[in-house]
């Protein structure tokens, strides 16, 4: 496990390679794999809005083509300066992976600590069958 102030200013640092000509809104992540390894993405825009991706998938994405699986700690930093929780697409990726997930949002000097649970409750919501009647 990485210390909070420590994720979050690598986050900071991948947030200053995001592309985002079009919002102008710049967002850097790191998250930490359960076997300890630091794996950091930003946001890349694109002219198509549907075709970007946020610094937290690029994170994750590059951590699951390197084999990992679980995910314990995520950092976000956003140009913004305030606590910028993950977009909803990014949670239900991130669902896949992010049992015992603890986040920390940048907040000025400071930031917020919550659980991924506590950002996506009912993430994997079993579903029981019925039979038609």
């Amino acid at each position: 496990m990485m210390e909070p102030k420590e994720l979050i200013a690598a986050a900071k640092t991948a947030m200053r390679a995001a592309y985002a000509p079009y919002s102008g809104f710049c967002v850097g992540a790191a998250l930490v794999t359960a076997g300890g390894k630091l794996y950091t993405g930003c946001n890349v825009e694109n002219q198509s809005y549907g075709a970007t991706i946020c610094a937290e998938r690029t994170a994750a994405v590059k951590a699951v083509s390197d084999g990992e699986r679980r995910f314990v700690q995520l950092a976000i930093a956003s140009s913004a300066g305030t606590a910028t929780p993950p977009c909803g697409m990014c949670r239900q990726f991130l669902a896949e992976f992010a049992e015992g997930l603890t986040v920390y949002l940048a907040d000025g000097d400071g930031f917020c600590v919550c659980s991924f649970a506590d950002l996506f409750p009912q993430a994997k919501i079993p579903l029981e069958r019925k039979d038609a009647e």
